[in-house]
Formats: C-alpha cells, structure tokens, sequence
C-alpha cells in the first residue's frame, strides 16, 4: 500500500490552510469591497480545505479497510501462525509491563 495519496491530500491540505491564512491577515488591514471580496475567497478556500479533509478522511479509511481485508485473509490462511504471532506479542508486552 502507497502512503502517496495520503501525503498529496495532507499537503494540499497544509496549502490551502497557509493561502486562508495570508488571506485573511490582508483582510484585516483592508475595509469595505475588498474586505467583503476578501472575506468571499477566504470562505472558498476554507471550503476547499474541508473537501481535502474529508478526502483525507476517506483515504484513511479505505487503508484501513483494505489492511483489516488483508489480516482476514492472512488469519484465514495460516490461523495457527496467526495464533503464534498474537501469543508471541502477548508474551513480548507481558515481559515490558512486568519489567516496570
């Protein structure tokens, strides 16, 4: 699995949300037409940014199904390796905890 969209989402998003920034430190020096022009775009840039959120949002989740598939298939396959493996962790976290 590619981390590729998720980066591309996360820095559009980190984008948008310097653009709105700049925007609206300008408004605040500026009065009248162009602070409601300014204030127009700078909703349509907050709007942009939330669709990427949301985009995000659903990038993560379609990873998160498609790995949850693929340990189902796999504990499917090899349930008595799948058992080790969870024992083996189980074993690795008990020593950890009792050490402290």
């Amino acid at each position: 699995m590619s981390n590729a969209p998720i980066k591309t989402v996360s820095n559009d998003f980190s984008s948008l949300i310097r653009e709105a920034q700049a925007l609206f430190r300008e408004a605040t020096a500026i009065t009248g037409e162009q602070a409601e022009s300014l204030r127009a775009k700078g909703i349509d840039i907050l709007d942009a940014a939330l669709d990427t959120a949301q985009e995000a949002q659903e990038a993560v989740l379609d990873h998160g199904k498609l790995a949850l598939e693929a340990t189902d298939d796999y504990v499917q396959q090899n349930p008595w390796q799948a058992v080790a493996i969870g024992a083996g962790i189980g074993l690795v976290i008990g020593l950890l905890i009792s050490r402290r």
